[in-house]
């Protein structure tokens, strides 16, 4: 009690001693201290938060840091108070007044002092004793102070106070920090001043520690380093927070993928805590780069070079800072070119089996931001709105584009090939995640979906179309929040164009179902649009009505497996019949019935969609069957004559209607007929399957009636029409049939009219013929007059200005056409051989059914769909080319040439060809539409081979077991010699090969057997017949590219190209020589265009792999320091693809060298050439590029490749490209074996020509242009590397103006004889153009 007592006087002695004037009297006092007596007295007062204040000030005033004693003290509080403050054991304000003063009374510190304390300071860090970090605020004054000192001892000689400084941090980053202080101190370095080297070495230092920091401690430290690069290294401090994120959600994903595999929890860092410590980071960073513009600007331009340092965290970040206005714009601009450039190389090495033995499996950009999207789920807020930007950014840039004249082209759906269609189906992706995880965004994306239909009428909208529909499947009760906007859309349905409606609508049907006031508001519209002054708005309220009609299905109506799949609603939870019952659903069908019946006085187009659409809304409501089929029958009786006696049975005159001299379809009563006659057999069909109820109701009985007149009116139909002749039509060879006068347009309508009659009553009377012979004479007779009318129809148009009449498209079904197909080629059953035989004997008839099939196959690959029933739906269609693709092929492969006679032979041909022609058209259309049923379709084919093969057999299996087959046909083509050679089933096959040759893996044994095979048949077959050469060609080099680089190839077919063609100089005999006997006189001008195909695209792949070592090496010098920089140009020198892109050019040169003394045909071929001459040097200058680059950073030797490469590019291509030139602009071909005459002639008509074309293309002057550029460059590299590569090179003689000896010899001999005779000056002129082409 006494001690604490003097203490507290002495405290107060102090204190009082320093308020007053005397500091002699303080000082005296103070010097009776002791240092542990001063120490335990600081150290009271400070726990006590007492004073302690005042009396520090009071110890510094009384010594005076002159003097040795008072200097000494100073030093003995400071070394006491930094310890004391760091303990913990002060109040957080005393601890804060004491460094204060401690800061203040720094600079009195003597040198030596600053270096003690120092010293201090540091030993502590090592030591882990600044956990707290409270007195390193003191620390940067310190070394402040320190670095203005004069002259400071150390070791065994003096620093000044800068050096001694220096050492200070460069010790203190080289040792090993206690994670607890590595914030404190960075925080501390922010007022420590540091050279740009110390900067960095701190930098490095700080994002070392990273990976030992708890995870909940990386935000702050990312702040401080953020706060830190305001001093420089700011790409620095950015690619390291990036690279220690990038590596954690690796590493995290790993770790998930084993615990998924094994089943196991072994998670270090917990998924959702790396979430949220990743997003509170990103806030950070988006902080600092909105208030530091310059960190903005570093952070950005890391990204427009190379996607190749992108990961999820980067791109939320990115994502992020969209939300500072002044970088939007540039953000999106680099996500762009990331999602697009990312999807071409992804292309490009698929495409190509030389990248992808040489380069590493492909960073995907889709794949990162389809990962952001899954984060963004821990509370990223402020990566959502970017990931909305960025969805419809993608679909309005990489959407659809109308085509010609405003129309729309629509590619095949689902399926996106090219870049473009993927980066446009990567945004609808983003959207449609980014709607189901976060609830704040809904609303936005969902208007701004349905505006973009709404508004963009101009444009094709089916890719906003497939998203709003998957956005109605994932999600349909939270759409149903905002079905007001939807709604809304209603609103603008009649002014849309046609398809945009049906999209529409097909998607919002699950929604009708449970929303009563969506579907009363859609009424509503449909009602008005139904006389809207547009044609596409009525079209829109007929499909309006007849959708809802299909999908209000009226309970008892009977189920049927045909029926086009529904879409789902299970998600919905409501039972639709619970709601509305099946009396209210009847009352309300029959009432859309009777305003579609308003229709059938409308246009052509209006009525044709409403009887397809009776057809689908029959088989999914078939309960509305009576007033279907009354409506149908009414209609068709107003254009049958029901007088059994009259002839035609049909009136064809109300079918037309004139507006002034214009004369137009009113009603399409072919399709009338069709769809009446497909309802009726369905029907039939159908109660005939559901018969086994023995009760007859009233309902039945009325549709017995109905059905059975209508029978009898078709067979009247079919009676009277065959006893019909074409003038009783009006239609007879006399008729007009030019569409240039109302008549002949009339006569035109009523002949497509009467044709379409025949066709459908051909397909009924053939399902009802049920295989009588008698029926199938009736059919023959029908089509024999069928046959005639088409006739006539394609002979007349064919006369007129116009062009040719193009065949209308046949109204029997896709179904049908199976049927009848198989019936024709399959059927062994003996019971209908007779009645078959009758159709078979027509040859005409055969080859109408085949050619109806292609006709069908054709439509269905252009448009993904078919006209007729079941046209639209995707599987029945399926099961039909499963069908016709296993009769085309048995056809084609099993009726023998030698069983036809000669008089038959070129119909047989021409049927072979029509077979092959639809098989191409099937697989074509089934690669492009459906490309994951190809295997299904092809195990559906019936198998045709002596040799039994498993049932089990693989895809890949069965697909070769078709090319072996096609492989056959081809060969017997090839062996049977020119006179049997027929050149378009040959290139049919081929074409057939390439495209099953697509299935296979080209790592497959089958694969490699699929080229050598080619290679052989390229090798050993002479034919000249250059399309057939053309797809042979195409095919080798589409499978070589697959299996390694062509260059070698292509070597060799230039060679076979020079031997074939003959040299530029006509004195020069080329040694003859042929790898590939497909090369020839004739096929040699094609194979050197395929071949110059080729070599751009070889071109392309070396560009794309030196703009990438550019990038790399751009990207490493500056983000890596220069050791790594070093370290990746040592491997580079010694890089497999350094080595690769120098061998592919190597030979390159050497096949252009063969190409270029080739004596070509002017023209195109010569062009084209030119060009590429011209990309080959402009690559060649890049390489040199490159090499300037490494030599002006690194003083590395050139590798002997490339200085071979160079060599080559000197002796074997310059010299003979300026030999090409003036070749190619003399006008003076040679042909390379043809006679004079044909040389003269072609010269004649080609040289004109030719000399304008190449004039016109500036193909010479690029071409010299580029060459000089490489020798420019050439220089540059040979200074930097000090090796003479010009010693390789000729100076070019080739210009605009140069002196050719023969010409002036010519003219100056023309001057001397000018005094002679006309002849003897004709003489004269002329021997000199002889020596000239000598030359």
């Amino acid at each position: 009690m006494y001690n604490v007592f003097i203490m507290t006087a002495e405290i107060e002695k102090i204190i009082s001693l320093s308020d007053g004037d005397s500091t002699a009297e303080l000082q005296k006092y103070l010097s009776s201290f002791t240092n542990d007596r001063l120490i335990t007295v600081i150290t009271n007062s400070a726990l006590k938060g007492k004073k302690v204040g005042a009396m520090i000030k009071g110890i510094f005033k009384g010594s005076p840091p002159s003097c040795t004693e008072g200097s000494n003290r100073r030093l003995l509080v400071y070394q006491h108070c930094i310890p004391l403050c760091e303990s913990g054991d002060l109040q957080t304000e005393v601890a804060a007044d004491i460094i204060g003063l401690l800061m203040l009374e720094t600079r009195t510190l003597s040198g030596p002092s600053l270096a003690q304390l120092a010293s201090l300071f540091v030993e502590a860090i090592k030591m882990g004793k600044m956990s707290s970090g409270k007195s390193l605020e003191l620390f940067p004054t310190v070394l402040t102070a320190l670095a203005a000192c004069d002259a400071l001892s150390y070791g065994k000689g003096e620093l000044s106070g800068e050096e001694y400084k220096k050492q200070l941090i460069n010790s203190l980053c080289s040792s090993r920090w206690d994670p607890q202080c590595v914030i404190h101190l960075t925080t501390m370095f922010r007022d420590v001043p540091l050279s740009s080297e110390e900067l960095q070495f701190l930098v490095e230092k700080v994002l070392r520690m990273f990976t030992k920091l708890d995870l909940q401690e990386i935000p702050p430290l990312v702040y401080q380093l953020l706060l830190l690069s305001a001093k420089g290294c700011k790409k620095q401090v950015l690619d390291g927070v990036i690279n220690y994120f990038k590596k954690q959600d690796v590493r995290q994903k790993e770790e998930q993928k084993d615990a998924d595999s094994l089943d196991l929890e072994v998670q270090s860092i917990p998924q959702d805590r790396l979430r949220h410590v990743e997003g509170t980071a990103i806030l950070h960073m988006v902080f600092s780069i909105r208030l530091d513009h310059e960190l903005g600007r570093e952070f950005l331009k890391s990204f427009k070079t190379s996607y190749g340092d992108l990961c999820p965290f980067s791109v939320a970040l990115l994502l992020s800072v969209t939300r500072i206005q002044r970088y939007e714009e540039q953000v999106f601009d680099i996500l762009k070119g990331a999602v697009i450039k990312s999807f071409k190389d992804e292309q490009l090495q698929q495409g190509s089996r030389f990248l992808q033995d040489l380069l590493p499996g492909h960073c995907s950009v889709a794949h990162m931001i389809l990962d952001t999207i899954k984060n963004s789920v821990f509370g990223w807020d402020h990566v959502t709105q970017g990931l909305v930007q960025l969805g419809f950014f993608l679909m309005d840039t990489f959407g659809p584009k109308p085509g010609p004249f405003g129309k729309t082209t629509e590619g095949s759906a689902n399926i996106a090939r090219t870049p473009t269609q993927q980066a446009c189906k990567l945004g609808g992706q983003v959207l449609l995640q980014g709607f189901k995880m976060h609830e704040p965004i809904r609303g936005e994306i969902l208007e701004q979906v349905l505006n973009r239909l709404v508004t963009k009428t101009a444009s094709p909208v089916s890719h906003y179309l497939d998203l709003f529909s998957d956005i109605v499947i994932s999600a349909p009760m939270i759409l149903l929040e905002s079905s007001s906007k939807v709604t809304e859309t209603f609103d603008h349905l009649s002014y849309l164009p046609l398809a945009t409606v049906q999209g529409l609508l097909k998607a919002v049907q699950p929604l009708l179902k449970v929303s009563m006031s969506l579907k009363d508001a859609l009424i509503l519209v449909l009602r008005k649009a139904m006389f809207s002054s547009q044609l596409d708005g009525r079209k829109s309220a007929v499909t309006g009505f007849l959708l809802l009609l299909k999908n209000f299905k009226v309970l008892g109506s009977l189920a049927s497996s045909q029926c086009s799949q529904t879409i789902s609603s299970s998600q919905i939870q409501v039972d639709v019949h619970s709601r509305y019952n099946s009396a209210a659903n009847e009352a309300f069908c029959l009432e859309i019935l009777s305003s579609l019946r308003r229709c059938l006085g409308q246009q052509a187009d209006v009525r044709l969609m409403l009887y397809e659409g009776f057809y689908d809304v029959l088989r999914r409501n078939s309960q509305l069957a009576s007033s279907i089929m009354q409506t149908l029958f009414s209609q068709l009786r107003r254009y049958y004559e029901p007088d059994p006696d009259l002839l035609p049975p049909v009136k064809l005159e109300p079918c037309i209607t004139a507006h002034g001299d214009q004369v137009y379809l009113q009603e399409p009563l072919g399709h009338l007929l069709s769809y009446t006659v497909h309802c009726l057999l369905w029907l039939q069909n159908m109660r005939r399957s559901a018969n086994c109820n023995a009760d007859n109701s009233d309902d039945e009985e009325e549709e017995e009636g109905y059905q059975s007149e209508l029978q009898t009116i078709l067979e009247s139909m079919t009676r009277r029409i065959i006893k019909s002749e074409l003038e009783d039509f009006e239609l007879d060879k006399s008729a007009e049939f030019s569409v240039g006068s109302s008549v002949g347009v009339r006569n035109n309508i009523f002949a497509v009219l009467v044709i379409g009659v025949y066709e459908v009553l051909m397909e009924y009377n053939f399902m009802k013929a049920n295989y009588s012979k008698s029926r199938f004479e009736e059919l023959l007779e029908l089509f024999n007059h069928y046959h005639k009318l088409s006739e006539i129809l394609r002979e007349k148009s064919g006369k007129g200005r116009l062009p040719p009449h193009k065949t209308p498209r046949s109204l029997l079904s896709l179904g049908f056409i199976s049927t009848l197909l198989t019936a024709l080629f399959r059927d062994s059953s003996q019971s209908r051989e007779e009645a078959l035989s009758v159709l078979l004997s027509s040859g005409e008839f055969v080859r109408y059914a085949v050619s109806v099939a292609v006709q069908k196959i054709q439509q269905l690959e252009e448009t993904g769909h078919t006209d007729g029933p079941d046209g639209q739906n995707i599987d029945r269609t399926f099961r039909f080319l499963c069908d016709m693709t296993s009769v085309l092929m048995w056809r084609y492969t099993n009726v023998p040439r030698i069983v036809e006679d000669a008089g038959k032979k070129e119909k047989r041909s021409s049927l072979s060809l029509l077979c092959l022609e639809g098989l191409l058209r099937i697989f074509t259309t089934c690669q492009q539409r459906y490309p994951d049923k190809m295997a299904q379709l092809l195990s559906n084919m019936d198998i045709t081979e002596d040799d039994a093969e498993p049932d089990d057999r693989s895809a890949t299996e069965m697909n070769f077991f078709y090319i072996r087959q096609f492989q056959r046909a081809l060969f017997t083509q090839l062996s049977g010699g020119e006179e049997d050679f027929n050149s378009k089933e040959a290139q049919l096959l081929v074409n057939i090969l390439s495209v099953l040759s697509l299935q296979l893996k080209p790592s497959s044994p089958q694969f490699v057997q699929m080229i050598t095979w080619t290679v052989k048949i390229c090798k050993e077959t002479s034919l000249e017949d250059s399309a057939f050469s053309k797809g042979l060609l195409s095919l080798l080099f589409n499978l070589h590219v697959l299996y390694k680089s062509p260059v070698s190839l292509l070597l060799e077919l230039c060679q076979d190209i020079h031997s074939q063609l003959g040299d530029t100089d006509q004195d020069v005999e080329v040694e003859k020589q042929s790898h590939f006997a497909i090369v020839n006189m004739k096929t040699a001008t094609t194979a050197a265009l395929l071949v110059l195909s080729q070599v751009d695209r070889v071109l392309d792949e070396v560009d794309w792999l030196i703009a990438r070592k550019k990038s790399q090496m751009t990207s490493g010098k500056s983000g890596s320091g220069r050791k790594s920089f070093t370290l990746m140009h040592t491997l580079w020198w010694q890089d497999a693809i350094e080595k690769a892109v120098t061998l592919q050019l190597g030979t390159l040169l050497t096949a252009l060298s063969e190409l270029i003394q080739t004596a070509l045909l002017p023209g195109t071929c010569i062009i084209t050439l030119l060009r590429e001459l011209s990309r080959t040097y402009t690559i060649l200058t890049t390489l040199v590029k490159y090499y300037i680059q490494v030599c002006a950073s690194e003083h590395s030797a050139l590798p002997a490749r490339f200085e071979k490469l160079v060599k080559l590019s000197g002796s074997h291509l310059t010299p003979q490209c300026y030999s090409f030139i003036t070749y190619a602009q003399s006008g003076e071909f040679s042909g390379g074996g043809a006679d004079e005459k044909k040389k003269k002639k072609r010269n004649e008509v080609n040289t004109t020509a030719s000399a304008k074309l190449l004039r016109e293309t500036k193909a010479i002057p690029n071409l010299i242009f580029s060459i000089e550029q490489y020798e420019k460059y050439l220089i540059t590299l040979s200074k930097k590397s000090k090796v003479n590569l010009m010693q390789y090179m000729k100076l070019s003689t080739s210009r605009d103006f140069r002196i050719n000896a023969a010409t002036l010899d010519a003219a100056l001999q023309e001057q001397d004889n000018s005094q002679e005779t006309t002849e003897s000056q004709e003489t004269q002129t002329q021997e000199p153009r002889h020596k000239k082409r000598k030359q």
